[in-house]
């Protein structure tokens, strides 16, 4: 469904895609922990991006819903875009991670709510903008990686609370997908982490700080498996006493000094963690009062002791710290972990890439791929659907005490919680009696429908729908429009369609249609129904229920906008054989026909719908007598590739139906744009075409044996 409208949000969302985009030139970006969610989003990036250019170039603009869903999706890019380019490495890397996680997610989700809405649009929009196709589009999203280490962390904190946990897979897993690659990395997490379980203790916030409690222990067991790492490489006859060992080096120690909180360290690296700006404990966590180095002499001492009696040689704490590797990493720990499990059940990033990179120049390709991706992904997908429901909510930005301690940049920007605080407070108004307060309340949920995913779930869980469908019938024009509207953003969702549908919202829809107020809840009414009818057996429903006729009224007599709603919403509901009749009977073939004038700039949502009509026997009658062969002749030689395709259709249609439609068709000199049309248009408009082309030979062969 498009419409000329305002497009700053499409052209927002392309500028925002070429900012983020632009990131790949950053020096520290292959260093950033959540590096794996940058390339997510830029391969759906480079996906989308050729779209929106083609997009711009058209004459066609985004309707009411694309437009949303252009907003939603340049938001969730642009917040993307700020995350990777305000990392601190001293931040918290594992609610770094969590917050980018979730925005890829909704980044993924969103790009298909959009591949999705603009599939819907298929039939009306110009053929180079749809290759690949939108269904094409779609599946190489999906195959985007959607591996959440969310829900591998609330599973290793619920093993761990039951003591039977976590592996160390998982530990390894963790710590490798959260960028905790080194032992400093990980003391530094513990100590941040630490630091915020403090301030949630000084708020009261028991169960952010149980939360915490739960990581800091995961960091503290990373930390051990990798000290034992780490014992088993030193190769010395016998095990080296914890005390001989720096927390930080993990390696034996040649001149042990002590810090303020007591703990003993090799200066090198003690000192280097100092320098860093830490002026925390790494052990204990505790903030040092001063940076004085104490040199351990009786540590010294046991040690030179311990070495001679072992002949074990200490290695040289400067040739470590300077080295490449100064800090024992995970990656083999992580490569051992991942030759174990075996081959990745998901493509690979560099399959994948080649696939984003091949589509546009043979979307044919990407059947073959997504086949057997998804023969391969079955117990994959099934697995990834078990996540918990109840996610982990990001603790707000806080000021830290400790000195030295650069403060995350972990953000809350609108808690589920906070947000559905909210959404029960405005369904209680909207059952108020204050015309004034329901006025108000469906204002406010029609913006948070309209600006974002996650508040479309909030509002359907609250059951707020119920309440939104008894407005419709409101005596006030502004709370029946945006109840209306409120039901239109919403069914965005696929699940919540089904809610709406379910909520009993078909006839109060048609109520609206019939009766409303206000022409832009007229056309909200007919852009509700045909979201609803994107589900088969609603198509059914709502034919059933009487929205037809009015749609075709609104069809003949409502604002451009809501012919345009109208069309496709008929278009749609035609799909299904009972509606078919329906609509012919209720005249909208003349309304189509009328509407083939380009002044209208409906050309092509007219001929798709005329192309789904003339599928019947009434169909072809009635385009014949309302005079569509002129107009459909005439989209044969100067329309759009997708309306020529489909205008040949309709005519083959007629055609075959009645020897005068084809003797008409052919006085209208059809044939010459047909014969450039084999040469030049979509492969179904060439077939068409030549079907066409065919039959005329027939039937000038037919008639010149009866002559």
């Amino acid at each position: 469904m498009m419409v000329h409208m305002e497009v700053s949000w499409l052209r927002v969302l392309l500028d925002n895609i070429s900012s983020y985009l632009s990131l790949s030139s950053m020096d520290d970006l292959s260093s950033n922990p959540a590096h794996k969610y940058y390339t997510r989003g830029e391969d759906i990036g480079k996906l989308i991006k050729p779209v929106l250019e083609n997009l711009i170039d058209s004459d066609a603009a985004p309707s009411e819903l694309l437009n949303n869903g252009f907003e939603e999706l340049a938001q969730y890019v642009d917040e993307l875009r700020e995350q990777f380019q305000s990392w601190q490495p001293l931040s918290t890397r594992i609610f770094y991670v969590l917050r980018i996680e979730s925005l890829a997610s909704k980044l993924r989700e969103s790009s298909l709510e959009v591949f999705q809405l603009l599939k819907h649009c298929e039939q009306h929009l110009p053929a180079d903008l749809i290759s690949p196709s939108f269904e094409e589009c779609i599946e190489l999203v999906k195959l985007v990686a959607r591996d959440e280490i969310s829900y591998t962390i609330d599973q290793a904190l619920k093993d761990q609370k039951k003591g039977v946990g976590p592996t160390s897979e998982v530990l390894v897993k963790i710590a490798e997908s959260t960028g905790l690659r080194s032992n400093q990395e990980i003391l530094i997490e513990g100590v941040v982490l630490t630091n915020m379980k403090e301030d949630a203790e000084l708020t009261d916030n028991d169960t952010e700080a149980e939360y915490l409690d739960g990581l800091i222990s995961l960091t503290t067991q990373m930390h051990e498996y990798l000290s034992d790492i780490k014992q088993a490489q030193l190769r010395c006859p016998v095990r080296v006493p914890s005390d001989f060992r720096c927390s930080l080096s993990l390696e034996l120690m040649t001149d042990p000094v002590i810090v303020a909180s007591g703990q003993t360290y090799e200066r090198v690296f003690i000192q280097k963690w100092i320098d860093m700006g830490l002026m925390v404990c790494p052990k204990t966590r505790q903030a040092l009062s001063h940076t004085t180095l104490t040199p351990n002499f009786i540590v010294r001492a046991f040690l030179a002791s311990w070495c001679e009696t072992n002949n074990v040689y200490p290695p040289d704490p400067l040739e470590l710290i300077h080295s490449s590797e100064p800090f024992p990493l995970l990656v083999e720990s992580v490569r051992a972990s991942s030759s174990e499990n075996g081959h990745s059940e998901s493509l690979d990033a560099e399959e994948l890439r080649q696939v984003f990179s091949r589509s546009a120049s043979a979307p044919g390709i990407v059947s073959e791929v997504v086949c057997k991706t998804k023969r391969n992904n079955n117990a994959a997908a099934d697995r990834s659907l078990t996540r918990s429901n109840t996610p982990w909510k990001f603790p707000e930005e806080r000021h830290w005490r400790h000195p030295g301690i650069i403060p995350a940049t972990v953000r809350e920007t609108g808690s589920s919680s906070s947000i559905e605080t909210e959404v029960k407070k405005l369904i209680d108004d909207l059952k108020s009696s204050s015309l004034d307060t329901q006025r108000e309340a469906t204002a406010r949920i029609r913006i948070l429908a309209r600006n974002s995913t996650d508040n479309r779930i909030v509002i359907a869980r609250c059951e707020a729908i119920p309440s939104l469908v008894s407005l419709l019938y409101s005596t006030d024009e502004r709370i029946q429009a945006d109840a209306v509207t409120c039901l239109l953003n919403l069914s965005i969702n696929d699940n919540n369609k089904s809610l709406i549908a379910e909520s009993g919202a078909i006839v109060p829809l048609i109520h609206v249609l019939k009766t409303g107020y206000l022409e832009e809840a007229k056309a909200n009414s007919a852009a509700t129904l045909f979201s609803l009818s994107v589900i088969e057996e609603y198509k059914t429903e709502i034919g059933e229920a009487g929205a037809i006729e009015p749609l075709v009224d609104l069809l003949g007599s409502g604002s451009l906008s809501g012919k345009k709603d109208a069309a496709t919403a008929l278009f749609n509901l035609s799909i299904h054989h009972e509606n078919k009749t329906k609509v012919i009977e209720a005249g909208a073939v003349r309304y189509l026909v009328e509407l083939m004038d380009p002044a209208f700039g409906m050309v092509e949502k007219a001929v798709v719908v005329l192309a789904n009509l003339a599928t019947v026997r009434e169909g072809k009658v009635a385009i014949g007598e309302e005079g569509g062969i002129p107009v459909l002749v005439e989209v044969v030689e100067l329309g759009s590739a997708r309306g020529k395709e489909n205008a040949t259709a309709a005519l083959l249609q007629l055609c075959t139906h009645s020897p005068k439609f084809c003797n008409n068709v052919i006085r209208e000199g059809v044939i010459p744009p047909l014969v450039a049309l084999t040469k030049s248009g979509t492969a179904r408009g060439k077939e068409k075409a030549q079907n066409l082309l065919k039959y005329f030979k027939a039937h000038r062969q037919s008639n010149q044996r009866r002559g």
